[in-house]
């Protein structure tokens, strides 16, 4: 089949819908399909053809809410001339999917896929009359993926009569995690093998629990004689993207995220600080505690998984997600979690096997919030059960192994796609 994916960004951008499109993308073209992935241009990507997908590039930004700016017009010549036998966008409130509204029916021989990701925008008043329209464009898909049983989108969807969809969960790459864990990691990275190993992955943006997570770890009493480190493993947004967030949006996200009364006490400084803020932050805290040490980093890919599988427990407080890749990677690696109640990680403990919830609180405005004191109580209660943990993560990897790998996921995908080809264009 020839098979047209929709992605706004794309390797070498790092993202998790970036990664769901490539690990899909990749899989489907072992399998013997025909893929091209559409998406924003970038200059930093020097390829067109990246392990048998082909890359068309748009220079197109914005979404229907506040604009969409580019070649859209060129956009639409290609996706209905080059006749695709199926599309599959990902993601609402961005432009390879916006784009498509005047054209669903344009291209009636061409089977629609959609898969929301969690509908980030819909208590945004900004966004208030794109979702009025959202319910008559998901019955112009010919079927919907969700993340998740329960999450602010399929629960739209349902509110709204809809029923042509499926739950497909997320996964991890079988290959990159059937490596053997390397025992010489900790001391490449100067990590006692004494010291119980924290871990979090998550890009700098402000919204991934990093600061969060930094506070619970300087408030962790550890038992006398006993050492531990903490890992804050992601890549810095482009400071072009940060600028085009601007001050307006920095505010906004610290009064969802923080409330009114954080923003008063804490919100210059964070808009006066620049984006070391971080790495200020953790080496004071090295600085200041004998028997802790914080290493903030970016590993490249080989070198994270292993950090996954040294790790002794992975540690995840983001604000804002919808069924985080992370929590995939670390029962992968064979490595438990505790996740703040974030997207649909109450959900991926039970699929999973392998994670505990930190108590915590979602806000109106769909953001989480957790309590530092409460999440350095948690992780010390973990710390203390070191061999439940082994014994866990070991559970947890095998559990993936039958059910979450991306090719398991990958079959579900195309099986969808070749019942809904099958059916022809008046199904």
């Amino acid at each position: 089949m020839k098979i047209l994916l929709g992605s706004q960004f794309y390797t070498p951008s790092i993202g998790g819908v970036q990664e769901v499109m490539r690990q899909l993308g990749e899989e489907l073209v072992l399998k013997g399909h025909d893929v091209t992935i559409v998406t924003s241009s970038d200059p930093a990507r020097d390829f067109d053809v990246l392990n048998g997908i082909k890359i068309a590039e748009f220079d197109i930004s914005g979404n229907i809410a506040t604009g969409l700016v580019g070649d859209v017009e060129l956009f639409h010549k290609f996706v209905i001339n080059e006749k695709f036998d199926a599309l599959m966008v990902m993601a609402a409130q961005q432009w390879t999917f916006d784009a498509l509204w005047p054209i669903l029916d344009q291209i009636p021989n061409t089977k629609k896929v959609f898969i929301p990701c969690g509908f980030s925008g819909l208590y945004d008043p900004l966004f208030k009359k794109y979702f009025e329209q959202m319910p008559g464009i998901l019955n112009k898909f010919d079927h919907l993926v969700f993340h998740s049983t329960k999450y602010r989108d399929i629960d739209f969807a349902k509110d709204n009569g809809i029923e042509h969809f499926s739950i497909i969960p997320c996964g991890a790459n079988h290959s990159e995690f059937s490596v053997e864990k390397d025992l010489e990691f900790r001391s490449r990275h100067n990590i006692s093998e004494d010291d119980f190993l924290f871990l979090t992955v998550g890009s700098f943006t402000g919204l991934k629990g990093h600061k969060e997570l930094l506070k619970a770890f300087e408030l962790l009493s550890l038992p006398e004689g006993e050492t531990a480190t903490l890992i804050l493993n992601g890549n810095v947004v482009s400071s072009n993207r940060r600028r085009t967030k601007g001050l307006v949006k920095k505010l906004i996200n610290l009064i969802k995220t923080r409330g009114i009364s954080c923003l008063i006490e804490v919100g210059l400084s964070k808009l006066i600080k620049d984006k070391v803020t971080i790495p200020e932050i953790a080496a004071e805290l090295t600085a200041n505690s004998p028997n802790k040490t914080v290493i903030v980093t970016d590993l490249e890919r080989t070198e994270l998984t292993q950090a996954f599988m040294n790790a002794d427990l992975f540690v995840f407080a983001s604000n804002i997600e919808y069924s985080p890749l992370v929590l995939f990677e670390t029962v992968a690696a064979g490595t438990p979690f505790l996740s703040v109640s974030v997207g649909n990680s109450p959900e991926l403990v039970k699929w999973l096997k392998a994670g505990f919830l930190c108590p915590s609180e979602v806000n109106e405005a769909g953001f989480t919030c957790v309590d530092v004191n409460v999440l350095a109580s948690e992780m010390l209660k973990l710390m203390k059960q070191k061999t439940y943990l082994q014994q866990l993560g070991k559970e947890g990897r095998k559990n993936w192994k039958s059910n979450y790998t991306w090719k398991t996921i990958a079959d579900k995908y195309e099986k969808i796609i070749l019942n809904l080809v099958q059916e022809g264009p008046e199904a």
